[in-house]
């Protein structure tokens, strides 16, 4: 794991600040050391930028990198917000909250999708990444409920064009989702879009990357307690088998601020949750004989 300049690993803010200045650099076709010349940084300067060890990231610097790279005026605002927030940040807990800013245009929780290896997930919907578009529409319209359509579809072509992590030939995310029965009941969209919405999660499951189990009604709640969506992101390791980055858990905040937390014992227990849910849930032969069934019910419907 890259060091900041002290020698205590980067924050999660800066590493998110960094990542989206060099994915924005790459998107531009620039190298560090041409980005670095056009803005009056050293190489090693932005290096440090990137990597998240730069400790007090100035604002100045960011806002002159947005504009190089022809980041709009929302994305750039949000990264300047970002970079005062992880320069005041003198620690960081292992609990970062993100909400409002950061939530919208400048979304740290994709970002961190796109960088992960492995992803772990429970849910009660259909988790963005195997949602139809259809379906996705159903549900971004039922939260924007005064959203105009321009809106409504951009945030759907983004909710797609997501997707391409779990589907792509180089590296695809390795992706094990343990999705409560509720979502095959819970009707977005229509019938005729539910239908299609379950027969793709059948289809899906069947990829090598993919593990798609549903946790049933009968199995009850796990540890006596009613399982909250949650999703365990890890981002692999580095030829000498150390973490890239902190493994984290992130929490949908919804209506409020999303929770991201890195402390190890908390990040151990949602691994201990998991696998109780796993225990517990159907097998993936399984899974797809339900959805498979619950589609059919919603084609008699529809």
């Amino acid at each position: 794991m890259a060091e900041r300049e002290d020698g205590t690993p980067p924050t999660l803010l800066r590493r998110q600040l960094g990542r989206f200045l060099r994915e924005a650099r790459e998107g531009r076709g620039l190298s560090i050391a041409n980005a670095a010349k056009e803005v009056q940084l050293s190489f090693n300067a932005l290096q440090r930028l990137e990597t998240g060890r730069t400790v007090n990231p100035r604002r100045q610097d960011v806002r002159e990198l947005c504009s190089l790279y022809e980041v709009g005026d929302e994305q750039s605002e949000q990264a300047v917000g970002l970079a005062s927030r992880a320069a005041a940040a003198k620690g960081e807990s292992g609990v970062t909250s993100l909400g409002g800013l950061f939530s919208d245009a400048f979304n740290m929780y994709v970002s961190m999708e796109r960088a992960a290896r492995k992803m772990v997930t429970y849910q009660e919907l259909v988790p963005g990444l195997l949602q139809t578009a259809a379906y996705a529409r159903g549900l971004i319209s039922a939260f924007l409920v005064d959203g105009n359509h321009e809106d409504i579809e951009r945030r759907v072509e983004i909710r797609m064009e997501r997707q391409v992590i779990v589907t792509r030939k180089a590296r695809p995310l390795e992706l094990e989702i343990l999705l409560h029965e509720s979502a095959l009941h819970r009707v977005i969209g229509g019938p005729k879009v539910m239908a299609r919405q379950l027969r793709e999660l059948a289809e899906i499951g069947k990829r090598p990357n993919v593990s798609l189990r549903v946790h049933p009604f009968s199995a009850g709640t796990v540890w006596g307690l009613p399982a909250t969506p949650f999703v365990l992101l890890d981002f692999g390791t580095d030829n000498r088998g150390e973490p890239l980055e902190p493994p984290i858990v992130y929490l949908d905040g919804a209506m409020s601020s999303d929770l991201y937390i890195e402390k190890r014992d908390v990040v151990e227990r949602y691994h201990e949750f998991s696998e109780a849910l796993r225990r517990t849930a159907l097998d993936e032969m399984s899974t797809r004989d339900l959805l498979r069934r619950a589609a059919r019910r919603f084609d008699s419907e529809g």
